[in-house]
């Protein structure tokens, strides 16, 4: 068939099964040969898209009237334009990923304008999530990249709303290790200051920890300068700092349905082995880094065991694990939220800033700042309804 010409089919109406098996059952009596679907429903509103190919053979007229009679014995709306041969589908080069809570019209028009001033186009809209916020997805062809993710991230500050900006195809879905850190990521608060509360020191320490994650201070020296203040405290203290760790809100959603589609874990902690070991257990993480207290006679001497997992310790970690796993450096994300994590997010091939300092979210690729950690799962392109699907199927399966 020489397929030089198209028609573009819309029905739109109350969705009920049979829609679409009656549509294409109906087409099946002319020589047209299908070219693209799109379906979607929205509060039981079917919008129905088939686009056909036809030539010189085809009795146009006919096929018109035949799908106009179709729409009205469904009681639906039909539309039918007609275009020259297409060229090669454009599919979305690029992911932009929208995430708002709430989620405002003038965002949604914040993030469009954009797109259409840089000259791409959006192919195709979906939604990932509708709770606990709401979270878009669009497919966009024709943009540069690294000029479309500068000028959405201004827009996305103006609108306070967060947005990635990924490339599409195999390589948004290939990130298999995730590196996160701990203290106010992978859990609330600091541990240190935890501790530092029990020792009667918190208010120097919690000094000492801002200017540290603000990158204003070496971070090997200010942990020394910090863990000094906690010489004498008993290690039972250790025990009930464990018990006050709070993880952040949709941690275990986010390491539960990843370990689902089998990605690697890991944790990277500025903070202690005596806490972090206990989250390995607990969360079934793969991996783990973390600096170890000293405790001599059942009491912290205000050292620590070997070398500091700083800045530059993050990122050989996340390298470190990537080599033991396999997994390309570029198959990685990492995410944190203080100025010890830039190397790990520079090196990443997916960099998250999380509820971040500024440093943190200039440098990253993007920056959720949102308190549930199991969006992340969206910027992967993973949507809530499969989430929730998974876990009910798990609860019925025990």
């Amino acid at each position: 068939m020489a397929e030089n010409r198209t028609l573009l089919i819309t029905l739109t109406g109350r969705d009920r099964p049979g829609v679409t098996s009656r549509l294409f059952t109906t087409l099946a009596a002319f020589p047209v040969t299908v070219a693209d679907v799109e379906q979607v429903v929205i509060r039981g509103r079917l919008v129905l898209g088939v686009l056909v190919a036809y030539d010189a053979a085809t009795d146009l007229g006919v096929l018109w009237s035949t799908v106009e009679e179709l729409a009205d014995d469904l009681e639906m709306e039909v539309e039918l334009s007609t275009g020259g041969k297409e060229e090669r589908l454009r599919r979305g080069r690029l992911h932009v990923t929208v995430l708002g809570s709430p989620l405002l019209p003038a965002a949604m028009a914040g993030i469009a304008g954009r797109i259409a001033a840089s000259g791409a186009n959006i192919d195709r809209i979906h939604r990932l999530s509708a709770y606990p916020i709401t979270s878009i997805d669009l497919a966009v062809s024709g943009a540069d990249p690294d000029l479309l993710r500068a000028e959405l991230a201004a827009e996305a500050a103006a609108q306070r709303v967060d947005v990635a900006v990924q490339r599409s195809g195999l390589h948004r879905r290939a990130k298999r290790l995730i590196v996160m850190d701990v203290d106010s990521t992978l859990i609330q608060g600091e541990v240190i200051e935890l501790l530092a509360k029990h020792a009667g020191c918190l208010d120097e320490v919690e000094k000492v920890t801002a200017a540290a994650m603000r990158g204003e201070l070496d971070f090997e020296q200010s942990l020394r300068e910090r863990v000094a203040l906690l010489a004498g405290l008993p290690e039972s203290a250790l025990d009930k700092v464990r018990e006050e760790v709070v993880l952040t809100p949709g941690a275990r959603t986010l390491v539960r349905t990843l370990k689902r589609l089998d990605y690697k874990f890991a944790i990277v902690s500025g903070g202690f082995t005596q806490i972090t070991d206990h989250l390995v257990a607990d969360l079934g993480i793969d991996y783990s880094a973390a600096n170890t207290l000293e405790i001599v006679d059942g009491r912290l001497t205000g050292k620590v065991v070997g070398a500091v997992v700083d800045r530059p310790g993050k990122a050989e970690a996340l390298r470190r694990f990537a080599a033991e796993a396999g997994i390309p450096i570029a198959q990685t994300v990492a995410i944190g939220d203080g100025a010890n994590d830039l190397d790990m997010i520079a090196a990443a091939g997916l960099g998250i800033a999380f509820n971040a300092k500024p440093v943190v979210r200039e440098a990253a690729d993007t920056a959720l700042n949102v308190p549930y950690l199991d969006a992340i799962l969206y910027f992967l392109g993973i949507p809530r309804d499969e989430i929730d699907a998974a876990d009910a199927e798990d609860a019925t399966a025990r």
